[in-house]
């Protein structure tokens, strides 16, 4: 089974609630880490990484495309996982995967993950809250977040 870690970048803590699911999901537990605060991510001494991230206005967060640029060949020795959460459905949330992750990582993957997501007014500004109104159409806040998704990407490393 070896050990696992789970990289996760988040905006307003969507994807935090769901990586923390997703460890206590996991039968070993894992090692919960968010990127881009001030560190980087250590992979040594893990066998499995798994890596996710929010989309806002259609793009992966910097630090997930980041992480993926600066540990590419690192990801690539490992058992790899590659979540995402995210608003919509069907085609376009796994459109949005494939912009996210490069190829290489996405075909190395023993999983994919889409585990929907949240807007959450209460934690967003003036403009983000703006442009969601404006863009989604959505008028307050609303947590779908898919926790059969969570609980079936988990289920992979096992």
């Amino acid at each position: 089974m070896g050990t696992t870690t789970i990289l996760y970048a988040t905006r307003n803590g969507t994807t935090a609630r769901a990586a923390g699911i997703l460890a206590d999901e996991l039968a070993g537990g894992a090692d919960l880490r968010e990127i881009g605060k001030g560190g980087d991510a250590e992979l040594a001494g893990y066998d499995t990484v798994l890596v996710g991230g929010s989309i806002r206005a259609g793009q992966v967060h910097k630090d997930v495309t980041a992480l993926c640029r600066r540990h590419g060949p690192t990801l690539l020795e490992k058992r790899l996982g590659l979540f995402l959460c995210h608003m919509y459905d069907g085609e376009t949330a796994q459109k949005q995967l494939e912009d996210a992750y490069p190829a290489e990582l996405r075909a190395h993957a023993a999983a994919t993950g889409l585990f929907r997501g949240a807007f959450d007014f209460d934690k967003m500004g003036f403009f983000e809250k703006a442009i969601v109104k404006k863009v989604a159409g959505v008028t307050e806040s609303v947590d779908k977040l898919d926790l059969d998704a969570i609980e079936a990407f988990a289920r992979a490393f096992d």
